[in-house]
């Protein structure tokens, strides 16, 4: 038991490190927003760790990130997002019964992630332009602005999930065959 809670550990630890790393590989966005690769080692690590694992290593390696590059105040809101998002990849794993066997499905997981993320994210941007004084129409025209960076982000992660998850689990498997959330 002791061995695979500090496998548990270790890993969410890695897959957080992963996540903050990936985050600064990032491409600048003429709104501010930035396309990165976080989205992508989140969604695989809720597909290899299982929701409550892979979503706290995604929401501390984008809290990381936060931190260390100017936007302490935003890491709070990335670890809900983390959860939340990952809470939608897991139910479209669990339609595949944590087994997706073809890349067509992870592309259907990735769907479903990324409507969970472009969701949150107008969401968070509408609340903010509300609370910055916007109307209700500019505040929603002001959060779709926003979109554009995300939408990148979804399409990118849904290719490098499904590149890279079938590898990942083979050899997760063979180190650890009790943590993969298959």
């Amino acid at each position: 038991m002791r061995d695979r809670r500090i496998q548990d550990i270790v890993l969410v630890a890695l897959f957080a490190a992963l996540t903050a790393v990936a985050t600064t590989i990032k491409i600048p966005m003429p709104t501010g927003a930035f396309v990165h690769l976080g989205n992508s080692v989140l969604l695989l690590s809720v597909l290899l760790l299982g929701y409550v694992k892979g979503s706290l290593a995604g929401g501390l390696g984008f809290a990381i990130f936060d931190i260390l590059n100017g936007y302490a105040s935003e890491a709070p809101y990335f670890i809900l997002e983390a959860f939340i998002v990952g809470g939608a990849a897991y139910l479209a794993f669990l339609y595949f019964k944590k087994n997706p066997t073809n890349v067509g499905q992870l592309v259907i997981i990735g769907i479903v992630t990324g409507i969970a993320k472009v969701g949150m994210t107008f969401l968070k941007n509408f609340v903010t332009q509300l609370y910055l004084g916007q109307s209700t129409g500019a505040a929603a025209g002001l959060a779709v602005a926003k979109l554009p960076a995300t939408l990148i982000n979804v399409s990118v992660t849904i290719l490098v999930v499904a590149v890279l998850y079938f590898p990942l689990r083979n050899a997760l498997k063979k180190v650890a065959p009790q943590v993969v959330a298959s």
